[in-house]
Formats: C-alpha cells, sequence, structure tokens
C-alpha cells in the first residue's frame, strides 16, 4: 500500500540516539500523531508454556508479530519492541489495514502451527490520548546498521491491558491464514553465560505522578551496566555456535512452509537449507555479497538485548555480585515507591533472529533469556504485586 497521509512520514525522518542512558529523558521522544496506530500482541498463558519448555516456541510468536508486519510493508520501516511473550509496534494510518491483516494472520498461524494462543489488538493514538494516556515515540541507534523504537508515555502499557480486556482486539483471520514470514529463524544455539548469570531485568514506574523518580532509576541502572567490567550483552561474538540441525529447525520449518505444504515435507527442506549455511558459516565461504565473518559481527551489533517501552528491559550476562547489586538497586527503589520490578536468573540466553536479507546489514537478533528470561521476570513482578 502506498502511504496516503503526511504522517506516514513521521517515523522515517525521527531523529536518533545513540546513548542508551537517553531512554530516561523525555526530548529523546517525541509524540506519535493522533492518526497513528498501536498494535498489541501477548502470548496467553507463556508461564505455562514455559514449564512445559516451550518458551522457545513463545519467542518465536512474538517476534513473528513483528516479521510479519515488517513483511507485509515491504520492508519500511516502523516502531516496533519485541517483549519476550509478546510485542507492540505502531504504524501510519496508510499501513494501518495491511498491518491489522497482517495481525490477524498472525494470530491464526501462532494457533495453527504452534498450538500456542496470541491475544493481538489495535488501537488509534487518538484513542489512547483520550484515555488519558500518549504515546511518545524515540529512535535508539542499537549500531551503525539499525535502530530500534522506544515507546514512552504511557499508551503503549495502556493499550496492551486494554487488549487483555477484549476492548480493543483484532479477530485472527480464517483457519489456513498464513501471515509472510520470510525471514525469521533461531539457528543459533543457547548462549550460556560468560559472566555467571543471565539476568532479565524489568523496571515499571509505580505512580505516573512520579515519572521523574522512575527515571532516575532507569539512568542509574543503565550506567551501573554500561560502566561495569562484570557484564555484557549476551550475544556476544564469542559466544556464538551454529550446530546441525539446529535446535529450531522444526519452528523455522513451520514459519516458512507455504499454505497446504505438509510440515514434513517444509523440515525436510529446512534440513537441507541449513546444513548447506551451516557448511557456509563453517568454512566462512564468502557467497555473492554474503561475508560470514561480517554477518556474525553484524548479529552481535544487532542483538536487540535491551529496550524501553513504558518500561526498561534488558537481557545481560554478568557476574553474580553485579547481578545482585542490581537486584538491590531496584528494591530500594522499590521500597521508596519510585518503581516496580521483577527480574530473573538463568544460565543462558536465546536469540530469535529476522533477517530479510543476510547479504544487508539491517537484520534485526531478539534476546531473552533462555528458560523464560522476560516472562519469567514478569511473572516474579506479579507475585510481588
Amino acid at each position: 500500500m502506498v502511504p496516503d497521509s503526511a504522517s506516514d512520514d513521521f517515523y522515517r525522518t525521527a531523529p536518533k540516539f545513540r546513548d542508551f542512558r537517553l531512554v530516561a529523558d523525555e526530548f529523546s521522544f517525541s509524540p506519535l500523531p493522533d492518526d497513528w496506530l498501536i498494535g498489541v500482541a501477548d502470548v496467553e498463558q507463556s508461564t505455562k508454556a514455559i514449564e512445559d519448555q516451550r518458551y522457545k516456541a513463545v519467542n518465536m510468536a512474538g517476534a513473528a508479530v513483528i516479521a510479519a508486519i515488517a513483511n507485509a510493508l515491504g520492508g519500511r520501516d516502523f516502531p516496533f519492541v519485541f517483549g519476550g511473550d509478546g510485542a507492540s509496534f505502531a504504524v501510519s494510518p496508510g499501513d494501518a489495514a495491511t498491518a491489522r491483516q497482517a495481525l490477524a494472520e498472525t494470530a491464526t498461524w501462532v494457533s495453527e502451527d504452534l498450538d500456542l494462543t496470541l491475544r493481538v489488538g489495535m488501537v488509534s493514538v487518538g484513542e489512547i490520548r483520550r484515555n488519558g494516556h500518549d504515546v511518545r515515540v524515540g529512535r535508539y541507534a542499537v549500531s551503525d546498521n539499525i535502530s530500534i523504537a522506544m515507546f514512552s508515555g504511557g499508551g503503549v502499557a495502556w493499550a496492551d491491558a486494554a487488549m487483555k480486556r477484549d476492548e480493543i482486539s483484532v479477530p485472527r483471520a480464517p483457519a489456513g491464514a498464513r501471515p509472510d514470514l520470510s525471514g525469521l529463524s533461531c539457528r543459533f544455539e543457547r548462549f550460556p553465560t560468560q559472566y555467571g548469570q543471565i539476568l532479565s531485568v524489568l523496571v515499571l514506574p509505580a505512580d505516573i505522578s512520579r515519572m521523574s523518580a522512575f527515571r532516575a532509576v532507569v539512568k542509574q541502572i543503565i550506567s551501573m551496566v554500561e560502566g561495569s567490567s562484570e557484564c555484557d550483552r549476551p550475544a556476544a561474538r564469542e559466544a556464538m555456535q551454529l550446530k546441525w540441525p539446529p535446535q529450531g529447525c522444526d519452528l523455522e520449518a513451520r514459519a516458512s512452509r507455504k499454505a497446504g505444504e505438509p510440515v514434513g515435507i517444509r523440515i525436510m527442506k529446512v534440513y537441507a537449507m541449513t546444513f548447506l549455511y551451516f557448511l557456509i558459516m563453517r568454512f566462512n565461504v564468502r557467497v555473492g555479497r554474503f561475508v560470514p565473518k561480517k554477518y556474525l559481527s553484524e548479529v552481535a551489533a544487532n542483538s536487540d538485548f535491551r529496550k524501553f517501552d513504558d518500561a526498561l528491559r534488558m537481557i545481560i550476562d554478568c557476574l553474580p555480585g553485579m547481578a545482585r547489586r542490581i537486584e538491590d538497586t531496584l528494591a530500594a527503589a522499590e521500597s521508596n515507591g519510585h518503581i516496580r520490578y521483577g527480574c530473573h536468573r538463568e544460565n543462558a540466553a536465546i536469540m530469535t533472529c529476522f533477517t530479510p536479507l543476510p547479504s544487508q546489514p539491517s537484520h534485526v537478533h531478539f534476546i531473552d533469556g533462555a528458560e523464560g528470561g522476560y516472562a519469567l521476570a514478569a511473572a516474579a513482578l506479579k507475585r510481588r504485586l
């Protein structure tokens, strides 16, 4: 669809920032136009799926939302945030119908191919503002290759809650409908901790009237992490491992199969394709414009291990002492009424990849804890509430 509104260029022309600590500053964000739409998605009963050892499928469902919208929009840039067991995004009015259809198809695909329930919803920014919240967006440049959206203003959180109350739900597409999930895969092995702990962090404001205190805590936690030699991103270049067959072969087959194509046939094709890919990567074989070593460096640089969407979310690899200091800082801020938080520790991280064109550097890689990550950090927060 060709954009038909002057506001469609809003995000493409929005300024970027490189210092992640700036997510704590409101001047890093600009208000979205009223006619833009916010989309939200969430896997129901994700905690049970984690207990059933299906968190890789849960992550695939969340990443599928982003892949489906991106492919439906023909690669046009749009703001999105991956949340582990879900995702949120914004689209211009000219792209709203296309995005709604892709969202409905993704919900059907998640049900039929992953045996999970994906709740999805969309609402206008104007409606969010009429309910007393705002949606502001910033563009954080993760690397020289890509930028990732950050949301503030409370509007995305309100939309997520409204979806769960079934107030803004988008109905599933008819049975058999399939989104275009080209480029969605999960071929890398788990990333074992290099420092001792993979810490998933979720920090929310305790009270909308005390946002300055919340932002101060966010800046403090980010500064602790960035200024320390005791932690790093989980997807470090030296931690990347590819094996054959990859753990995510079945999921990739389900994402890439065509309508009517038997899963078993597609799995065989993916086995063959991933074996060739494994050989190319293993022996560093250049194929046209694709250079394996360059690609792996881009994967590390483009890993989406921290974000902000009305909440601070981080997956970090750190020493146990560093994890304890972060948790103690958050506990003190919570006791002062500044924040609400949840943390979860484990021994490995996982990556779900969206690589439309491997030869282009604009691929993005979503990081989460291997055994529950963001979802279990959220569950820890809910238990304390």
